[in-house]
């Protein structure tokens, strides 16, 4: 297998620039641009179109089996990214210069060329050669001086063809994997579901002796009410105050090493909407409804305004409250109260009138022990299968890399170490 230069083994060009002049025009043919590229696969659902000149048509118009790549990304993670237009949509289709066209030369098998660019992104080759601060670019140049092993003809054929094989089978490995997860996060739903009494889903529905609707904010500490933080808390300064975003409760970064921090002046006007250890906070703008535990490390953090805490009453339980809050006729509500076009949030005093459904204390620690045993099972469940898709998606790049850089002989490795 030799190895020589991209240039030597695909025509690499730049497409055409979007312009307002080129908006309108007697010639208007559609194009993909970065937006229409994913890792192996094209998105055509929103394909634009603008004035291509006869002779733009010629140089820019794509043909099936050429290799696009995403030229710039806001993300060195989604730089590079490739896939191969097949002649998807039946008339002439054109490449924005958010795109490279990678069109394989003579001697070079088009299927081969594809699995190559899938390796230079998922290595981090196209990452290794990008330039520039917010976004990232690779350039023509540079992408046609990356090296490309090149076997002869028939042993890229079957290159690919390995790789077309072993991939799919991957791919019906991490179908599966994905369809138990989904069907774990129901199971979920429905234990969460059992937090409310059956037929107690939504205010006005009768309930159990013993039960009543209660607004969120009767439930609250009375001395600790439902608030929202610190509207602008400035730039993240290394020593000062941690705050919370209704981010940080979506993506579960409630930790004192993940957490930005505003200066202790700004924190000092906010005293009020401090938390403690086993406070609720819950996302009030973007991600509404997300609900998280403040661990103790946290104890005289901050929120932003995009975070509300909830400190529960002597009454109440904290567990079953949190639990109850996430069960899906509970999030419905909530759901229901969210308003805004553009920053969709809750208010404060809709927050607080959000109708819980109150079994008593014992009911509630019952309750919340019960359901926090099964969610426990599930947890490990899914967190087994997060584990196993990563290892999928880790074989899958290793084989690839492997596969068209001559690590392995593709004739004796055929489905080894890959089960249905």
């Amino acid at each position: 297998m030799s190895t020589t230069t991209l240039r030597s083994a695909a025509e690499v060009a730049l497409g055409r620039q979007r312009a307002p002049q080129n908006a309108d025009g007697p010639h208007m043919v559609r194009y993909l641009r970065a937006a229409n590229v994913k890792d192996g696969t094209l998105d055509l659902t929103d394909v634009q179109s603008m004035n291509f000149t006869p002779a733009e048509q010629r140089n820019f118009a794509l043909r099936p089996g050429d290799v696009l790549v995403s030229e710039g990304s806001g993300s060195l993670s989604s730089v590079g990214a490739s896939a191969v237009w097949r002649g998807e949509l039946d008339e002439m289709v054109c490449f924005q210069n958010t795109l490279l066209r990678l069109r394989p030369r003579a001697g070079i098998d088009g299927r081969y060329l594809e699995w190559w660019a899938r390796s230079a992104f998922g290595s981090g080759v196209f990452a290794s050669i990008a330039s520039g601060a917010n976004i990232y670019h690779l350039s023509a140049e540079r992408v046609r001086a990356l090296p490309i092993s090149v076997p002869p003809l028939e042993e890229q054929r079957r290159i690919a063809d390995f790789l077309d094989a072993e991939t799919a089978r991957m791919d019906r490995l991490r179908y599966s994997l994905a369809q138990f997860d989904g069907a774990v996060h129901e199971r979920e739903q429905a234990v969460l579901a059992q937090m409310l009494h059956p037929g107690a889903e939504k205010p006005g529905d009768s309930l159990p002796t013993g039960w009543k609707w209660t607004p969120l904010g009767y439930l609250t500490d009375q001395f600790r009410q439902i608030m929202y933080g610190i509207v602008l808390p400035g730039p993240n300064v290394a020593e000062g105050v941690p705050i919370i975003k209704g981010g940080d409760v979506a993506a579960n970064r409630l930790s004192l090493g993940t957490l930005n921090r505003t200066t202790r002046e700004i924190e000092s006007a906010y005293a009020r909407s401090r938390v403690k250890g086993g406070d609720l906070v819950i996302a009030i703008r973007g991600s509404v409804g997300e609900i998280a535990v403040v661990p103790e490390e946290l104890t005289g953090a901050n929120l932003t305004q995009d975070a509300a805490r909830i400190s529960v009453s002597s009454g109440v339980s904290a567990d079953w409250l949190r639990l109850v809050l996430e069960s899906p006729a509970m999030v419905h509500q909530i759901q229901q109260r969210v308003t805004g076009a553009t920053i969709k949030g809750i208010n404060i005093w809709d927050l607080k009138h959000v109708l819980v459904p109150t079994p008593s204390l014992a009911e509630q620690t019952s309750f919340a022990a019960s359901v926090s045993q099964s969610l426990g099972t599930h947890e490990a469940l899914r967190s087994r299968v997060a584990r196993h898709s990563a290892l999928l998606t880790e074989r899958r790049q290793a084989l690839i890399t492997a596969a068209v850089t001559g690590q392995i002989d593709v004739s004796t490795a055929s489905g080894r170490g890959i089960e249905e």
